[in-house]
């Protein structure tokens, strides 16, 4: 498993030894793209591909309702995914998931780099155990340069939602990669988180992706409020009506992957799955080249 930047998802000596490897690499690779990225002409150089995938895995509960994290691996190695976006990641959580560190599996699974962002946080069951968390995963397949999660509005008896973020960055473009998860039972609740991410989006100049579980319909305010300052993969390239919930019998599209407008889209798709109560939607979207990584 890879571990990327200060939110890495193993634990002791060990991992605390690799976590500082691999951010002293990150750096030098990000450093090494900045001189690259810089003597190429005036001009920007072309643009970076990006394949990312967002899905809400139901903490490896599969339609059948058995556990099963390798049914989620097996979906994205074979849509081959470079930066993935996972909602309903259990870490230490419960028997329902065998107390697994999902995260940190399906990094390993996967070889990709992983940041968690823990929007419950619980006392263990017994004392000395990891701590019991829930929330939002972001898996790369490049280095990830740094992270954080960001508590969003709650509504008195709600579950607390984040917005977790990483920056990476593709042959010598950086962007940032966001992920989220807004509450499922509250239309008014959800409008203040959109208004929020908006606001934290706007607040960094590189391009931007957005992806996530967003439980509103692509008419809805929160979303008209999300487009305000983004761009939707699905309507720019997406066929169909982009239905991913539920995955037995979708009716509704509720799983979206928006970009900054600087951010081009070659395709979006939704991907079938029984790994989850969601299906995965899928965008291979195309970076600004370097020196036109930053938005106006």
């Amino acid at each position: 498993m890879r571990i990327g930047g200060p939110a890495g998802v193993t634990e002791g000596n060990v991992a605390v030894r690799l976590r500082r490897i691999a951010s002293v690499l990150a750096v030098a690779i990000f450093a090494l793209s900045g001189v690259i990225g810089a003597a190429t002409a005036s001009g920007s150089s072309p643009e970076r591909d990006l394949t990312v995938m967002s899905f809400n895995i139901h903490h490896g509960a599969g339609v059948d309702g058995r556990l099963d994290l390798r049914r989620i691996a097996d979906v994205v190695k074979t849509a081959r995914v470079d930066v993935l976006a996972l909602q309903e990641v259990d870490r230490h959580w419960s028997e329902r998931s065998e107390f697994v560190d999902q995260a940190a599996w399906l990094a390993d699974a996967l070889d990709m780099h992983a940041v968690y962002g823990a929007n419950l946080d619980r006392d263990p069951v017994e004392a000395g155990q990891p701590r019991r968390q829930y929330g939002t995963a972001i898996l790369s397949a490049v280095p990830i340069l740094d992270s954080e999660n960001i508590s969003l509005p709650k509504y008195e008896g709600h579950e607390q939602r984040g917005l977790l973020r990483a920056r990476i960055v593709v042959r010598g473009t950086v962007a940032q990669i966001y992920n989220t998860h807004l509450q499922h039972n509250d239309a008014a609740e959800r409008l203040e988180q959109a208004q929020a991410i908006k606001q934290l989006i706007a607040e960094r100049d590189e391009p931007a992706i957005l992806l996530g579980d967003l439980n509103a319909l692509p008419d809805a305010p929160e979303i008209r409020t999300l487009l305000e300052g983004l761009v939707d993969t699905w309507e720019a390239g997406g066929s169909g009506e982009g239905w991913t919930y539920p995955s037995q019998a979708p009716d509704r599209r509720i799983d979206y992957i928006l970009t900054s407008a600087d951010i081009g889209t070659r395709s979006a798709t939704v991907v079938t799955s029984d790994g989850s109560d969601h299906l995965p939607v899928r965008a291979e979207v195309l970076l600004p080249g370097a020196g036109g990584g930053q938005r106006s």
